[in-house]
């Protein structure tokens, strides 16, 4: 008998085998499981889900349209590589977002935004609480957003969520790069210190503790193993190693 689901008091249709299927290679990518550039074989990945290839190969067109995996002529379908200028490019624009937020957002002008800050950092916890890294890093990307959100700026909001995969895949393997010496709750604890200086409502202390938060390791011990580095990328690169 098929399992019957609800929400909000209405009966609705539970996930198909394409949408299950979809949802784990999704948490696998996030998680840094499939890092960037893997190849996704189909027979492997059938036996690893338990799924057959019908709803396996709806899933990779899922993940496709998503931006997450992408087809290659020689190799079939890869998780979306990243370039070390496609890293410049990302971690840029997300800083010039979340820095233009702070300055207009803090000190914090609606106690909602506030508070959806704080539940943000909330599922975060509970994330790592649960151990699911793909789950993790999609809880870390909406903290980072409710920041972005304090601001009240619809459209620097719409911006931010636009690069919403692409920054994941970064925070994926930035984590990758901190696995090692940091737990996931332990993560969670550097962003708690964030929300206690964006109460204190100084944007001045917000946008340093923002800037030391960052991307040391992950710049040293990640973005150097990565090809495709372009002139502006790498006068980036130096000028972050050497601040």
């Amino acid at each position: 008998m098929t399992a019957v689901e609800f929400e909000n008091g209405r009966i609705v249709a539970p996930p198909s085998m394409a949408d299950l299927a979809t949802r784990a290679l999704r948490a696998m990518i996030l998680s840094g499981e499939l890092p960037p550039g893997t190849r996704l074989v189909e027979a492997k990945l059938t036996e690893r889900l338990g799924v057959s290839r019908p709803p396996l190969r709806e899933a990779l067109q899922n993940l496709t349209f998503e931006g997450l995996v992408v087809p290659h002529p020689r190799r079939g379908v890869i998780v979306r590589p990243l370039t070390r200028h496609d890293v410049y490019e990302i971690v840029t624009l997300r800083e010039e977002l979340e820095a233009f937020a702070v300055r207009i957002g803090i000190p914090v002008q609606a106690p909602e935004r506030l508070q959806a800050c704080r539940n943000a950092l909330a599922a975060f916890e509970q994330a790592a609480l649960d151990g699911d890294e793909g789950v993790f890093t999609q809880r870390k990307y909406e903290f980072h957003q409710s920041i972005v959100a304090l601001a009240g700026h619809e459209r620097v909001t719409e911006a931010y969520r636009a690069l919403s995969l692409q920054m994941q895949l970064c925070m994926a393997l930035n984590r990758s790069a901190r696995r090692d010496g940091e737990s996931l709750l332990q993560n969670v604890e550097r962003h708690r210190e964030l929300v206690a200086v964006i109460e204190a409502g100084d944007p001045d202390a917000v946008l340093k503790a923002l800037a030391e938060h960052g991307h040391g390791s992950f710049l040293v011990e990640v973005v150097d193993q990565l090809d495709g580095g372009t002139p502006e990328s790498e006068k980036w690169l130096a000028e972050r190693r050497n601040g």
